[in-house]
């Protein structure tokens, strides 16, 4: 490996100061985005110096004061959604009531608000110890808006929990908001091209959709991207909003939500269709999901062997057992 190479593994593998720390613990790692180093290179080069940046600031006169939680309001550029997972913000509350808090937050005074803060990173924390009646430990600093955005993305770069929409939608965010691209991709430490991939799926679905459907933690760019384009066909947005109102939706898993919407956005391109030899073949948008054929015994459904037949074979073959229940109770009704 080069030593180009090197000094990049390196810096993404390196375990952070306990200022950029994600936890109450001072122990996560950082992860690298997805895509290759070499296609990597020049924005990591960036990175590193932000990187460095960010750090000799924090570090240079790192006092940790203590702040009324009534007093600190949330970045500016959101970055997680709502529907968070219950269970890890318990656990993260529970070590902060009996240990305390043992990573500070990062702050800066709002620009046009002095007394008051902003948060860079420990959203979750302050929340936290919002709840427990507790002052905030934290190191304010003065930075600007890229400088907050990127100390944001530092902290999410160091867990593996921001899922795909999430972050597009604050890639997003920062573009909207009027920052260079670059920011962003500091930010989240991705190129360009990644970046422009995300922005094009927040773009591409309305907000109040995204914000519907929720965090979605399974659903990758690939049917981000489906569901982009199903949304362009006629009638698709109308069968959408008619979905999510139902009060079930609203019941399902954010994953399950997704895929409820997808459906709805591509009801009417489904269809069935006899092949000729003895089999009908179910399409979804023209493109071939399975065939299907019936003797008088036994109807037998075959799904091909591509990257995405063996994925929605699998799933197919996990949603089988809820399948049939949900068949039971309804023949049983």
């Amino acid at each position: 490996m080069s030593k180009r190479a090197d000094t990049i593994k390196s810096l993404f593998a390196t375990a952070p100061t306990p200022v950029l720390s994600a936890d109450n613990t001072g122990s996560a790692l950082p992860r690298v985005a997805s895509g290759s180093i070499r296609s990597l290179q020049s924005t990591f080069s960036n990175v590193e110096r932000e990187n460095e940046e960010l750090r000799r600031r924090i570090a240079v006169g790192q006092a940790i004061v203590e702040v009324d939680p009534e007093l600190i309001t949330p970045s500016p550029f959101r970055d997680r959604f709502d529907d968070q997972d219950a269970q890890a913000f318990i656990a993260l509350k529970e070590s902060i009531r009996e240990q305390g808090q043992a990573v500070p937050v990062l702050l800066r005074e709002e620009p046009a608000n002095s007394g008051r803060y902003q948060i860079a990173y420990g959203h979750r924390r302050v929340r936290a110890v919002r709840e427990l009646g507790l002052p905030v430990k934290a190191v304010v600093r003065p930075l600007s808006d890229a400088d907050l955005a990127i100390a944001q993305g530092l902290e999410n770069a160091a867990r593996e929990d921001l899922t795909f929409i999430e972050r597009a939608t604050f890639a997003l965010r920062l573009e909207d908001a009027g920052h260079d691209r670059l920011v962003g991709q500091r930010a989240l430490a991705i190129d360009r091209a990644e970046a422009s991939k995300l922005i094009a799926v927040a773009r591409g679905i309305p907000g109040d959709l995204v914000d519907a459907i929720g965090r979605a933690p399974k659903i990758g760019r690939g049917r981000w991207l489906a569901l982009v384009d199903a949304l362009s066909s006629p009638g698709a947005a109308t069968r959408v909003a008619q979905q999510i109102v139902q009060p079930e939706f609203k019941e399902l898993s954010s994953d399950d939500r997704f895929l409820t919407v997808l459906a709805a956005a591509l009801a009417r391109t489904n269809q069935t269709r006899p092949s000729g030899d003895g089999y009908r073949i179910v399409a979804v948008a023209d493109m071939e999901v399975a065939r299907v054929a019936t003797s008088r015994t036994r109807t037998v459904i075959s799904i091909g062997h591509d990257a995405n037949g063996d994925a929605f074979a699998a799933f197919v073959e996990g949603k089988l057992p809820e399948m049939f229940a949900a068949f039971k109770a309804n023949r049983s009704g």
